[in-house]
């Protein structure tokens, strides 16, 4: 291990493994460690007796009841992919579409005054949904279409507005949007995580609403996500064999990973088990050094085991329901993300649902329990907070590169915002990510 490294990435989480991949097909030279025996870290995929051990202290589940725990691929960050999205461009990017096979994902929902309505994406299904009465879908049917012919070159396309001058509030206001319109398309549409986007530039919003129509589209399945087969497990596994490929060195179950520096302060290497393993640059998750991030936050979330599909649903065996914070008089959204055995992430005929949110309480089941409802009946649930992490350290100082933890969304457009600016610290240059997204494919349901 005494070789010297350009950099030594700790823990292989997902955002750790996309990071190892991308530095390494850039010519790096990197040393992957884990203090686990086992890939993916927090965003890992547990069977049934591994989730049993973690949750109930017993590797004994009820297989008579729940099936066999080898069929449970049950993640335990749980998120979709756009089917347009960031995190797919970086898959196709790097080639790892070829290690992975995915599915179209059944539905996406959104809860409103108690209910789960199908969200409506284009002019058409907005003329069809019942979320708005008539005089209101015709008003957005017209910013629909208005968001569907916009492109940012072509100013004909702009209705005299400039949305890099203008903020969401002011754009959606010349539509004259009722308020639970509104939280439909901020929170469903355009994904947004709290309302604060209103007075940020109307460019970002519209952009992810046109993402998220263009995604729709792809695969004509009834959502814009998409989903790898037998669960994110996969996905650390892919990228970092895809470092192997390109000359990367990989080392689990090695405790005690500590970090040296240099009387600057520098990070000069990483040592386990007596040896040192030099590098100019380091790359981790927050338990890697948590003198050098700081808690924000904490998620709140439920794990459940069912034997039926989310109700209301129209039995989606794959679904996303977004619970904006206003139908719940919350700070935040709420998350329903369900996944099946369609999906071989659960045996025949069961469901894994998760139930998450950023935790303004200190009990979980209490503050879950609006999302947890509209599940119907559960074989099994388990419940959990985790605590959220964000960098504090100055990376031209120390050459350490720290992840942020995972937020409580149900898709991934957080997560690679953050690996593609760490991407950019790390390299100085941006990842370019203009590539023939048809170079992906994903099955539809059986």
């Amino acid at each position: 291990m005494d070789e010297e490294y350009d950099v030594i990435v700790l823990g292989t989480g997902l955002k750790e493994c996309i990071l190892s991949g991308l530095l390494s097909v850039d010519g790096f030279k990197v040393l992957h460690m884990d203090k686990n025996d086992y890939y993916g870290g927090e965003s890992s995929s547990l069977t049934l007796t591994q989730l049993w051990k973690r949750f109930r202290g017993s590797d004994q589940p009820p297989e008579e009841l729940l099936g066999v725990s080898r069929e449970y691929n049950v993640d335990m960050i749980p998120k979709f992919m756009m089917a347009n999205g960031t995190l797919v461009r970086v898959l196709i990017h790097t080639n790892v579409t070829k290690y992975l096979h995915f599915k179209a994902v059944d539905g996406s929902f959104v809860y409103n005054k108690g209910k789960i309505y199908k969200v409506p994406a284009t002019d058409v299904e907005a003329l069809k949904s019942p979320l708005m009465g008539l005089f209101e879908k015709r008003r957005a049917r017209k910013f629909f279409i208005f968001v569907q012919d916009f492109e940012e070159g072509d100013p004909k396309t702009h209705q005299g507005m400039n949305l890099n001058t203008i903020t969401a509030r002011e754009l959606i206001a010349k539509y004259e949007l009722e308020d639970d319109t509104i939280d439909f398309i901020g929170h469903a549409l355009a994904l947004q995580i709290s309302d604060s986007y209103l007075d940020h530039l109307a460019m970002e919003f519209v952009k992810r609403m046109k993402l998220y129509a263009e995604s729709l589209a792809r695969f004509q399945s009834g959502s814009p996500y998409i989903y790898p087969l037998y669960g994110l497990g996969e996905l650390p596994q892919a990228f970092a064999r895809l470092s192997a490929v390109y000359g990367g060195t990989y080392m689990l179950n090695k405790p005690q990973c500590k970090v040296e520096f240099d009387g600057d302060g520098k990070a000069i290497g990483v040592t386990s088990e007596g040896e040192t393993a030099k590098c100019k640059k380091v790359v981790c998750d927050p338990s890697y050094l948590p003198d050098k991030v700081q808690k924000v936050g904490k998620v709140a979330r439920a794990i459940c085991i069912m034997s039926h599909p989310i109700p209301d649903t129209n039995d989606s065996h794959s679904a996303q329901v977004i619970l904006p914070q206003k139908q719940l008089g919350r700070n935040s959204d709420m998350y329903l993300f369900c996944c099946s055995y369609a999906h071989n992430v659960a045996p025949k005929g069961k469901f894994i649902a998760f139930v998450s949110a950023e935790a303004e309480t200190d009990n979980p089941e209490a503050e879950l329990k609006p999302g947890v409802d509209l599940l119907g009946p559960v074989d099994d649930i388990f419940y959990e907070t985790y605590d959220r992490y964000v960098p504090s350290n100055d990376n031209d100082a120390d050459h350490c590169f720290i992840s942020t933890s995972y937020d409580a969304t149900t898709h991934f457009e957080s997560t690679v915002k953050d690996v593609l600016a760490m991407y950019t610290k790390i390299t100085g240059k941006v990842l370019d990510l203009s590539v023939d997204l048809s170079a992906a494919s994903a099955g539809a349901e059986e």
